[in-house]
């Protein structure tokens, strides 16, 4: 496994370029009004959002922890609300974006179903909203009103281990529901997807459609690239060792699997970045040093013709 001052550098290498990057994705998706209304960017400005707060509060920690060479005691309370910052939102991460793929299928080949107010409640917002509370409830209960003790790990960065984890029925729940599905339907829907975008173009050959298509289907195909190859491994694990607990991995063999699957949330606000329509005059707009264009003043002009 590496060590902790390699794992301290690569953390601290992107998490500050992260963090203003996602400020600038979000002030866009936040503050721009095209982008603000599409519905394909609602979704998106979530997880944007998530990311952002398990950057300045999660990373940091973690940072921390790599620089004292994993040896950091914590009281309970702060390892739970680390837990709930760091796992609990890592699960509704999953499960929103696996979410968005599916939709996403609907708001390119079925926007009919979005085009009235109650239509847009029941397809696109409630299914997010849901999700939401859902987590959210869940992951609060299990970190801070348990029916039992939770307990410290302090030799690990995240430090709590919930007594819910005891518990064969919510390991199966957790397993299945909300890792080992999410992440197929990730890769299943956004290859779906790929295939379909395909298809319809080559059926209907109407560029002006395709286009507006495209910048949809891109959206989505780049940041399921990002979930596939950082997040994607760690389900694949979950679910070999749930359905074969023979074939154990290693404990570095995880250890791996979940660093990548750290970085997917630090990454995220690029991927995010290059799919905002118009990015060069973005950037530009906010560069203190945009080079200006010089300008020539008649005397200037005048000397010159002299000379």
């Amino acid at each position: 496994m590496l060590s902790d001052t390699v794992q301290y550098a690569l953390y601290l290498t992107f998490l500050i370029p992260a963090i203003l990057c996602s400020l600038f994705v979000l002030y866009y998706f936040l503050f721009d009004r095209t982008l603000r209304q599409a519905l394909n960017n609602h979704v998106i400005t979530v997880l944007a959002l998530l990311a952002f707060i398990q950057q300045v509060t999660i990373y940091p920690a973690i940072v921390y922890f790599h620089s004292q060479n994993g040896v950091w005691e914590r009281s309970l309370i702060f390892c739970e609300i680390w837990g709930l910052l760091d796992w609990g939102l890592y699960i509704v991460q999953t499960m929103v974006f696996a979410w968005a793929t599916i939709e996403r299928h609907i708001l390119i080949f079925h926007d009919k179903w979005v085009s009235t107010k109650k239509k847009r409640f029941f397809v696109h917002y409630f299914p997010l909203i849901f999700l939401l509370v859902y987590c959210f409830s869940l992951y609060s209960m299990i970190y801070f009103y348990p029916p039992c003790e939770n307990s410290l790990i302090n030799f690990n960065a995240l430090c709590v281990l919930t007594c819910f984890q005891n518990s064969y029925v919510f390991y199966m729940w957790e397993s299945i529901v909300h890792q080992i599905i999410p992440n197929f339907i990730i890769v299943l829907f956004s290859f779906a997807l790929f295939v379909r975008i395909l298809w319809q173009k080559h059926r209907m050959h109407q560029p002006i459609i395709w286009r507006k298509q495209r910048k949809m289907a891109l959206q989505l195909l780049s940041i399921s690239l990002l979930y596939i190859i950082f997040s994607f491994p760690l389900a694949v694990s979950t679910a070999t060792n749930f359905i074969n607990p023979v074939v154990n991995l290693t404990m570095d063999n995880w250890k791996y699997m979940i660093l990548l699957s750290y970085f997917t949330y630090l990454l995220f606000p690029f991927v995010c970045a290059m799919t905002l329509p118009n990015l060069r005059i973005k950037l530009a707009n906010l560069l203190p040093l945009k080079r200006r264009a010089r300008t020539i003043h008649p005397e200037q002009l005048g000397m010159a013709v002299i000379n």
